[in-house]
């Protein structure tokens, strides 16, 4: 069956993207070109990829969603700390991002955080305390 999956997402600047995803902690694969780049969001390599927008729509074959209307996906990643959660806000303010949930306890087991990235895609930064989990 399959054996590695990827998500693609279409970016107005690859440049751009590829310079918020480095400055928040998120590593950048070999390959890059002046259309897409591989962004590695984890230490098990789930790989995102970004695409000019006119390169994803050829792909796709259809229309792109007006992030700033709706959200066409929430990508949530795991942090190993509440700190680190803090840190990924810091880091996504400073580059650029629209921290639109601020670090904050969730359920009384999770405590996370929640941006958009320069495109309006929407991600989660989230600690999982399992200790508390009811």
């Amino acid at each position: 069956m399959t054996t590695e999956l990827w998500m693609n997402l279409p970016v107005k600047d690859i440049n751009r993207s590829k310079e918020f995803f480095s400055s928040i902690g998120f590593g950048i694969k070999d390959g890059a070109t002046d259309t897409s780049v591989a962004i590695s969001v984890s230490e098990k390599n789930t790989i995102v990829m970004l695409f000019q927008e006119d390169i994803f729509k050829q792909f796709a074959q259809n229309g792109l969603a007006d992030t700033s209307k709706t959200t066409e996906v929430l990508f949530s990643f795991g942090a190993e700390s509440r700190e680190e959660v803090d840190e990924v806000a810091k880091k996504v303010t400073a580059a650029g991002g629209n921290l639109f949930a601020p670090p904050a306890e969730i359920q009384g087991w999770m405590y996370g955080c929640a941006f958009a990235d320069l495109d309006g895609h929407r991600w989660n930064a989230l600690f999982m305390d399992m200790s508390k989990k009811g």
